[in-house]
């Protein structure tokens, strides 16, 4: 005997030596009849656990995103704009390094606002899950154009040492330097806070990547004030000294947004969820839990142990509270599937 709860997806995997499994969805919202009659027909009658609430969440959750890229997108274009000009008069390689980075950072809003939009959309036949994975996908974009950078950069900086021009109006490239510190610091602020309280790794990524932006822009305060004291060397060096703190996101990024492409989750995630699978009334064990993130939602799958003797309806029941406290302590968890099995000593 084994009973088997779905919550938000349905599938029909049905493991060969069990001697019955049910496989359908449930509504948190309805009313379940009492006595005998109902609780059977509550076992074996199909209602959804998609209910309206939590569909409006994950459209709000996708909208949310959605408006973060937007934002981001307008004020880091209108830092790096300006930033353009004033290399166009001054050739601060410094500050080119600096500018192309903060065009880079803004374009990587365009990939994360299409997977934003996919998100949204339904799952269908082919694409059971839905379309969550392609923010993932869109976070190798950002780790593309971190990388374009740095190699930008880099050559940008060696360029000029080997080959070494006056930079002019060093007050203009102070000012553009503060400027895109505030404009990075400023985007960086609301990714990293939009992209928390919706989980999206992706958005918390660039976040802390115009953060580190912002600091780059502060060390062309640097290279200006060096070159003022008669330092000409200044400039480019601190090109190369961006170029390094570039390699240092590309390395923090890669290793989050690839940790998600593999399925990676905290493991403290995992313990919580162990324990508040075990301390449902009528789990004898937690067999095994497991975890993954799609886009910024995560989805669970649990294998819990009942008494032998423990009826296919309660067995239900059990998972059926197991799915539903699950869903309720684990932040960011919309989907959850919860088998039970007889334990035998």
């Amino acid at each position: 005997m084994s009973a088997r709860l779905h919550g938000h997806e349905q599938g029909h995997d049905h493991p060969k030596d069990h001697d019955h499994a049910h496989d359908h969805a449930h509504d948190h919202a309805h009313d379940h009849a009492n006595g005998l009659w109902g609780r059977l027909r509550h076992a074996v009658t199909p209602h959804s656990h998609d209910t309206a609430d939590s569909i409006d969440s994950a459209l709000e959750t996708s909208a949310r995103g959605i408006r973060a890229v937007k934002i981001s997108l307008l004020v880091l274009g209108i830092t790096a704009i300006a930033q353009l000009a004033v290399v166009s008069v001054s050739g601060s390689v410094a500050l080119l390094a600096d500018t192309i980075h903060n065009f880079s950072d803004a374009l990587t809003a365009v990939p994360l606002w299409i997977a934003f939009a996919l998100g949204r959309r339904a799952a269908t036949r082919r694409y059971t899950y839905g379309y969550g994975r392609a923010e993932d996908l869109a976070g190798l974009f950002v780790i593309a154009m971190i990388a374009l950078s740095a190699v930008l950069a880099g050559w940008e900086a060696v360029d000029r040492l080997l080959h070494p021009a006056p930079v002019a109006d060093l007050g203009w490239v102070a000012l553009a330097g503060l400027v895109g510190f505030i404009g990075n610091e400023t985007v960086a602020v609301f990714r990293i806070r939009e992209g928390r309280a919706i989980g999206s790794a992706a958005l918390v990524a660039d976040g802390h990547h115009a953060r580190t932006d912002g600091f780059t822009s502060l060390a062309v305060l640097v290279g200006a004030g060096g070159v003022a004291l008669g330092w000409g060397w200044a400039d480019p060096v601190v090109g190369l000294a961006i170029t390094v703190a570039i390699a240092l996101v590309l390395r923090t990024a890669a290793r989050d947004v690839l940790r998600r492409l593999m399925d990676g989750v905290d493991p403290g995630l995992v313990e919580a969820a162990e324990s508040t699978l075990a301390e449902v009334p009528g789990v004898t064990g937690v067999r095994s839990v497991r975890m993954r993130w799609i886009g910024h939602e995560i989805h669970a799958e649990a294998e819990l142990d009942v008494h032998a003797a423990t009826s296919l309806v309660d067995a239900h029941a059990v998972a059926h509270r197991a799915e539903a406290d699950l869903v309720r302590t684990t932040p960011r968890l919309t989907r959850a599937v919860v088998h039970a099995y007889p334990s035998h000593p």
